[in-house]
């Protein structure tokens, strides 16, 4: 049995690592996009623990990009995200498991036993905010808008958040526009609050 650790920072991957081999598992080991399309296609691992935060190719690109290279992996998605628009996003791509990295060793433990087992397996704090989250809120959001959204919640201006991703500030007023759009609201206002509410962002004092 092999169990893919997807992440740049070798801190967590060591951590990671130590958990995993009580499974019994061959730990294998990427700390970029490419590396763990290369192992996914290459060793087919049982699990693959994947963390969103990647440089270069976003993780929720990463997670489609593996999952079309092998339709059979089991991805648990191990992010610092702990908003459950990330986790409906990750779990709607294909993700069998989504924790965020303030899960407890014994909740990394059940989630890989359950997930190996053929299972899935969400973070109890997650799953009950996911419950509550609308359905049409859960679906209809891009990675892009999910970014946007949370740093508006944080207090950010378009000019901010175009500085802060590297994108045009034109590209982040159309972007708020569409997001609008799709959440029904017609002001950025409206952006702000719902961002607030859905756990995404947080207000500034």
């Amino acid at each position: 049995m092999k169990i893919l650790i997807v992440d740049d920072h070798a801190v967590i991957r060591a951590g990671l690592k130590q958990l995993c081999a009580d499974t019994g598992a061959a730990v294998l080991e990427a700390d970029s996009g490419t590396a763990a399309l290369a192992l996914q296609k290459s060793e087919r691992p049982q699990l693959t623990v994947l963390d969103l935060n990647m440089p270069g190719l976003s993780g929720l690109e990463l997670l489609r990009q593996l999952l079309a290279a092998d339709p059979a992996a089991r991805v648990l998605v191990f992010s610092m995200h702990g908003e459950p628009v990330y986790a409906a996003k990750a779990l709607e791509i294909g993700a069998k498991g989504y924790l965020s990295k303030n899960a407890s060793p014994a909740e990394l433990r059940t989630a890989l036993s359950r997930i190996l087992s053929g299972m899935t397996y969400v973070e109890s704090e997650i799953a009950q905010q996911l419950a509550a989250l609308p359905g049409a809120q859960r679906q209809q959001l891009s990675e892009r808008d999910l970014e946007i959204l949370r740093l508006l919640g944080e207090g950010r201006s378009f000019t901010e958040i175009a500085a802060s991703l590297g994108l045009g500030y034109k590209t982040v007023a159309n972007t708020a526009t569409v997001i609008k759009s799709k959440l029904g609201v017609a002001r950025t206002a409206d952006l702000i609050r719902l961002s607030v509410e859905m756990g995404i962002g947080r207000q500034v004092p």
